[in-house]
């Protein structure tokens, strides 16, 4: 799974989700992608299940980019604890995405696989994504 190998900080805020993405919102590798239209969390394993999609669907052929990465912290409290004693520990990470962000991009296979790919991998997301093409 995705995780950062080391942070700043164990625990983060949570933050806002407002706006669209003005980074990594345009194809920068492949020429097929996966992107987001409304925001929400992908969790680490999320990433992971949409990226074993892809790849049983080209059989490996062609080359997939990842381009989110789980930098969050979500922390929870185990169930049926009473009011304070602090935050919760670290349960799981997540990626915070906005709509316009690219998820994922691949190149390599023709457009009937690649369009099948994505939307199989798409499946596996919180988040309401559209498949968009290099110079579409």
């Amino acid at each position: 799974m995705l995780q950062p190998a080391r942070t700043k900080y164990r625990k983060a805020m949570r933050g806002r989700m407002r706006g669209q993405a003005t980074r990594g919102n345009q194809l920068d590798f492949g020429a097929y992608g996966l992107q987001a239209t409304e925001c929400g969390y992908v969790t680490n394993r999320q990433i992971e299940a949409g990226r074993r999609a892809l790849t049983r669907e080209i059989k490996r052929r062609g080359k997939i980019w990842i381009r989110i990465y789980p930098e969050k912290p979500l922390t929870s409290r185990p169930a049926e604890v009473r009011m304070g004693g602090g935050k919760g520990e670290v349960t799981s990470w997540v990626a915070v995405v906005k709509p316009g962000r690219v998820l994922f991009e691949m190149d390599g296979v023709d457009e009937a696989v690649a369009l099948t790919a994505l939307r199989l991998a798409a499946y596996k997301l919180p988040v309401k994504t559209t498949i968009v093409r290099r110079g579409a």
